[in-house]
């Protein structure tokens, strides 16, 4: 079977079949369970970034209001919120200094997103869900079923597992490419065919 990757995804650890996507089931290189937790990261991914596909950075920074997030800061904010849950899941850890300098204003959004996160373009923010996607799949490989059900307080002191915590991020970035897609179609009409008044 021929391994046939989407344009920008470059998550070499990933199995990333074209014609299995669709699938929830075994990966090479990683436990069942663990697998199909990647078969499912692996659909919302590829649906977030057809969501954006196309996409300038002027478009990726548009504002619908003065309460809205831009695309691009969203896009940053999935990639931030897994790094969080690598630390959080993979680590047993909160982010470092280092690392909240880095990815505060993608977690935290508001007004600070909207005035730092800007003048990215497309391939910026991949390369970026690309490396922290990476780094997610290589650190799963090495854990095998049981991890999943690992249990730790989470949420008011409440017992979550590893495999909540997935699905977490998971959930996450599906939310989050819903408002992706709403933002598009509501950019600015002119050379938008997502736009309703676009001619």
């Amino acid at each position: 079977m021929s391994e046939t990757r989407e344009p920008g995804w470059g998550c070499d650890a990933a199995y990333m079949n074209k014609e299995r996507l669709l699938l929830i089931s075994d990966i090479p290189g990683f436990t069942p369970q663990i697998g199909r937790l990647g078969s499912m990261m692996n659909y919302a991914r590829w649906t977030t970034l057809q969501s954006v596909e196309g996409l300038t950075t002027a478009e990726l920074d548009h504002l619908y209001d003065e309460q809205s997030n831009s695309i691009g800061a969203l896009l940053r904010h999935i990639a931030a919120v897994e790094v969080a849950y690598q630390a959080r899941s993979l680590w047993r850890r909160e982010l470092s200094p280092a690392e909240l300098s880095e990815w505060e204003a993608a977690l935290d959004l508001g007004e600070r997103g909207r005035r730092e996160i800007r003048g990215f373009a497309l391939q910026d923010h991949m390369e970026i869900l690309n490396r922290v996607r990476s780094n997610t799949l290589r650190e799963l490989a090495k854990r095998d079923d049981r991890w999943l059900h690992e249990e730790v307080p989470f949420w008011g002191g409440r017992p979550a597992n590893n495999w909540f915590q997935w699905f977490h991020v998971l959930e996450d970035e599906i939310n989050h490419r819903g408002q992706i897609r709403w933002l598009r179609k509501r950019l600015p009409a002119e050379g938008n065919p997502d736009n309703p008044g676009y001619s």
